[in-house]
């Protein structure tokens, strides 16, 4: 008699979370214990659809304060760290299509000379920007308006599109600053929410007629469908992912919540500039070339390998792997306790930037197109 299959994570057991189940990355685990993170996240007491915008925004408060105090628990110094190569840096101030200040930290190799480089945009944060990054020649982050920003009365509310409007303006101001950068291609590369933003600018770099300027996106894990709030039948049914890691490290409904805050208007709830997950296969061809990496235990992970199964049916150049045993953006948070994952990582973005070159030999556009 054949013995019934077991559905992994919390469909086959709700209890089950990082410390129990069987898939998850010993080293990660070890990594998880101690700062009680293998234990899976409780259930958000307010949801969507009974929160007010108010409490959203205390929450938020809240989680922001949290993700401080945790990233100083965080070790992610590694033995060579100190030995990397001299990076230069500079910080460029622009005028955003909103009037507003966006800076553009350009970080670039202090023995690159005059050479054109390919160059890396970083959307969220810096935490790539270590010295093996940039042996992929120059990097770019850009310091895009967060849906919350921390103040002194509580905090400041830029929803959709602020955002993604800071991250257009980013790009086209490098793009038409190439030779004086120094920049022989583009891409775009981020996780999660900088995930998002960067697919969501080359949409509207596509929209708006400058989408030549984007060479390539490589988005890790990406937060992309926006549809957290939804009923648990239809999760299951769309995005099995959602429930079968809910509580590893990421919670649906707080992530319904982050969504409520970044889009308040329904009207945006499937915009693909908002949500890139609900552009439809015309919108998504003629896209330059991609590479999504997704996490095993992520909730997030069928989102991603939905959204790259579309770009195969759009005809656009596309690469999609998964990251096994390890929980969301592991690579980046957690490269003390996985520097294979989190180096081969960044190889693989230094490899991909370096195959998008106007001066490569093989140029990935051409060998796509």
């Amino acid at each position: 008699m054949a013995h019934p299959i077991k559905p992994p994570g919390r469909l086959g057991d709700p209890n089950m979370s990082l410390a129990t189940d069987p898939r998850t990355n010993i080293n990660l685990a070890k990594a998880l214990k101690p700062l009680r993170m293998d234990i899976n996240v409780p259930e958000n007491r307010i949801t969507p659809a009974t929160a007010s915008m108010a409490q959203i925004k205390k929450m938020m408060a809240k989680v922001n304060a949290m993700e401080e105090q945790t990233a100083d628990l965080m070790p992610r110094d590694l033995p060579g760290d100190k030995t990397r190569p001299e990076v230069d840096c500079k910080t460029v101030t622009i005028k955003g299509v909103d009037g507003n200040d966006v800076n553009l930290y350009v970080y670039r190799r202090a023995d690159s000379g005059n050479a054109k480089l390919p160059c890396v945009v970083y959307i969220h944060g810096g935490g790539m920007v270590h010295g093996q990054t940039l042996s992929a020649g120059l990097c770019i982050a850009i310091d895009f308006r967060n849906a919350f920003l921390p103040s002194s009365d509580g905090g400041i509310h830029h929803p959709f599109p602020a955002g993604l409007n800071d991250c257009a303006s980013g790009v086209q101001h490098i793009a038409s600053h190439k030779s004086e950068l120094g920049i022989s291609s583009l891409v775009l590369q981020g996780e999660s929410g900088g995930a998002n933003l960067a697919i969501a600018t080359t949409l509207k770099a596509k929209r708006d007629g400058w989408m030549k300027a984007i060479d390539g996106v490589y988005a890790c894990v990406p937060y992309i469908s926006g549809i957290w709030h939804r009923p648990q039948d239809q999760l299951l049914k769309e995005l099995p992912s959602l429930i079968e890691n809910n509580g590893y490290f990421l919670q649906v409904t707080s992530m319904a919540l982050m969504a409520k805050f970044y889009t308040p208007d329904d009207k945006d709830l499937t915009n693909p500039l908002a949500w890139p997950y609900h552009a439809t296969v015309d919108e998504l061809k003629g896209l330059p070339p991609f590479v999504l990496v997704m996490d095993e235990l992520d909730p997030l992970r069928d989102e991603g390998i939905a959204f790259g199964r579309k770009l195969v049916q759009a005809g656009v150049g596309v690469t999609s792997s998964v990251n096994l045993g390890v929980i969301h953006a592991t690579s980046l948070i957690f490269r003390q306790a996985l520097p294979e994952l989190h180096f081969g990582t960044i190889s693989n973005i230094v490899a991909f930037a370096q195959s998008c070159r106007e001066d490569s030999d093989t140029p990935i556009r051409a060998k796509l197109s």
